[in-house]
């Protein structure tokens, strides 16, 4: 919005200029969300509170977070508000890949808000039930994918139906340009074309499996939002060179024209992260919710998707991935031996991992500080792929 303003003033106000400049906007939007978030925070929360919408703690979760009962949950929104004006004041209402990322973070958004409402209105701690939750991200997913796999390979927006219609009159058979292509990091040339159903197949994966994956992270005060932050900020930056013809080039990246754009989401994300966690460190005042950590999650792997940076979204992500490995190895070694033993046993003392550390003997913030730490060594290894190749 900011930007036409100033697209249309910068005749007679020429330092309006500079709002041309994506890193210009992307740090005011940093700004502009960090001072919504931490303005709006005590307001919000004391809405939530009146609302009775408290957080209510499993029965066989650890012992330790029962006093966190009643604590307001589906504080996420404050994050979602933060990223939804900033992005609109700062952003270019005009790039595509700003609205796809917003239309999947609020979706995913939304089936967390339903999920979170069922828990505090209803007090059901299981919420929306598997199913359910699963058919929506999946549509949303599968909807973005198919959208994705034609936006990225298109140099602009013209462009995208023509390249449909041209994928239709060739049965659904038609390759899609190398920057399409599953590309591995750390390796020069080193990539694997996937085609419109492999894109939309992969891109599905990365995007409901990240949602779901901070989701599983977010147990712990703090734990999930600051790694969304780094491994987030990671991707404005990846998304910023993949949008410059010369860094890319220079980079050995693909260039998608426009994915400059998204720094300016990415510094909304950080910034309303960074606000969020203000309120959210332990003892946390408000919890993020699926509202929050879905939405986040999806927004990341969308990301991801369009910078075509998947792989490197995994070792970022490493945290969230190994969360969700544990609870997938838990509950498949339990059903097994359930099966063959007659009685179900654990490979872990409690899943998501966060759990099995602190019944270990971890206390809740060493937990969250030393998953930090990993993310913080994850993200810069992933950066690190930017030059060597």
């Amino acid at each position: 919005m900011l930007l036409w303003l100033a697209e249309l003033l910068k005749q007679d106000i020429g330092w309006l200029r500079v709002f041309g400049f994506i890193t210009f906007r992307a740090v005011f939007a940093t700004m502009t969300a960090i001072s919504i978030g931490i303005f709006a925070g005590p307001a919000v929360i004391r809405m939530l509170t009146r609302l009775k919408v408290g957080q209510a703690v499993r029965s066989y979760g650890m012992e330790t977070h029962l006093v966190k009962s009643g604590t307001p949950t589906m504080g996420g929104v404050l994050v979602l508000i933060s990223i939804g004006i900033s992005t609109l004041l700062w952003g270019d209402l005009s790039n595509r890949f700003i609205w796809v990322v917003m239309i999947v973070t609020l979706g995913f958004g939304a089936v967390g808000w339903v999920d979170d409402y069922r828990k505090v209105v209803y007090k059901d701690p299981e919420g929306m039930r598997s199913r359910e939750k699963y058919f929506w991200q999946s549509l949303i997913g599968l909807i973005a994918a198919f959208y994705l796999a034609f936006s990225v390979s298109a140099p602009s927006n013209s462009k995208v139906l023509e390249l449909f219609i041209a994928w239709v009159q060739s049965g659904f058979n038609m390759d899609l340009p190398p920057k399409a292509d599953l590309i591995v990091p750390f390796f020069k040339s080193i990539s694997y074309p996937l085609g419109v159903w492999g894109f939309i197949a992969l891109t599905y994966c990365v995007i409901v499996g990240t949602s779901n994956a901070v989701n599983f992270t977010d147990g712990l005060d703090g734990l999930a939002i600051m790694p969304t932050i780094m491994v987030g900020s990671a991707l404005g930056l990846f998304a910023y060179l993949t949008g410059n013809v010369g860094y890319s080039k220079y980079l050995l990246i693909p260039h998608i024209p426009g994915a400059g754009e998204l720094l300016i989401f990415c510094g909304a994300m950080a910034g309303a992260g960074l606000a969020f966690l203000w309120f959210n460190a332990h003892p946390a005042q408000v919890f993020m919710g699926d509202v929050g950590a879905l939405a986040l999650g999806g927004a990341l792997g969308t990301i991801a998707v369009i910078v075509r940076q998947e792989i490197v979204l995994f070792i970022m992500g490493g945290i969230f991935v190994a969360e969700t490995v544990s609870v997938m190895l838990q509950v498949s070694y339990f059903k097994y031996t359930k099966r063959k033993y007659g009685e179900g046993r654990r490979l872990l003392l409690m899943a998501p991992l966060h759990h099995h550390f602190e019944k270990k003997g971890w206390k809740e913030t060493q937990v969250v500080v030393r998953f930090w730490i990993i993310t913080m060594l994850l993200v810069l290894i992933g950066l690190s792929s930017l030059k060597l190749r």
